[in-house]
């Protein structure tokens, strides 16, 4: 690639052991990943995408090789180093939300600011706004369990962007939802990019999802397979 790489990932592999033996999950993959890209990562149930998506994050650790963040070997951080940067700089998005039951939707998207140190009452604006975007408004009091599929989904993705990262990481955001609700969730996801400026990375099984971004890597058996321009 001409353009500097925001993410450069380098002879990387993860492995875990078993009861079993080892598992090869990730084998060998060299990757780089511009500021803006919006990136589809795609391949069967068990070749390694959700792996790969969380080792770029910082979530796991590779057993070999290195991922570079601004040529910045994020694994040479550690502990609360690590934490600190994966927080002001990563969102997350998980299928199954991970939203806290007992919080209300503004509650949820206000934590992440709350651990950051944010002080209450600039954290509940901050969150109340970004609700409000998502199409929450009238929703911020209700707890998870009152909120359909599709609006935890765009709780999740407000607590995601609630920090203003630079880097969003999402597995299968609409993986749980009906196609209506996908594409909306899909419209909306999109939108937080052309107006954030993210870069994304977005494990999918949906077809229609991967080809409507920018580029559509292919992981089968932990290996790169396919990198394709859209």
């Amino acid at each position: 690639m001409t353009e500097q790489a925001m993410i450069e990932i380098r002879d990387l592999d993860k492995r875990f052991n078993t009861d079993s033996g080892e598992i090869e999950v990730l084998r060998g993959i060299n990757l780089q990943i511009c500021a803006g890209e919006r990136v589809a990562v795609v391949g069967t149930s068990g070749a390694g995408k959700t792996t790969l998506m969380h080792t770029i994050g910082g979530l796991d650790q590779p057993t070999a090789g290195e991922i570079l963040f601004e040529g910045q070997s994020i694994f040479d951080l550690r502990g609360a180093t690590l934490d600190a940067f994966r927080n002001r700089t990563i969102g997350f998005i998980f299928q199954f939300h991970q939203l806290l039951p007992e919080f209300t939707a503004l509650e949820n998207v206000m934590m992440p600011l709350l651990i950051g140190g944010v002080a209450r009452q600039q954290a509940k604006q901050k969150a109340s706004a970004l609700l409000q975007e998502v199409g929450l408004g009238p929703r911020l009091t209700h707890k998870p369990g009152a909120l359909s599929g599709g609006e935890q989904q765009r709780v999740a993705i407000a607590r995601a962007l609630v920090r203003e990262p630079r880097l969003l990481l999402a597995d299968e955001p609409t993986g749980n939802l009906d196609s209506r609700t996908s594409d909306e969730i899909l419209a909306l996801i999109n939108e937080m990019h052309r107006t954030r400026g993210l870069t994304m990375i977005i494990v999918t099984h949906n077809n229609r999802l991967a080809e409507s971004l920018d580029r559509v890597l292919r992981i089968e058996d932990g290996r790169l397979v396919d990198d394709i321009l859209n």
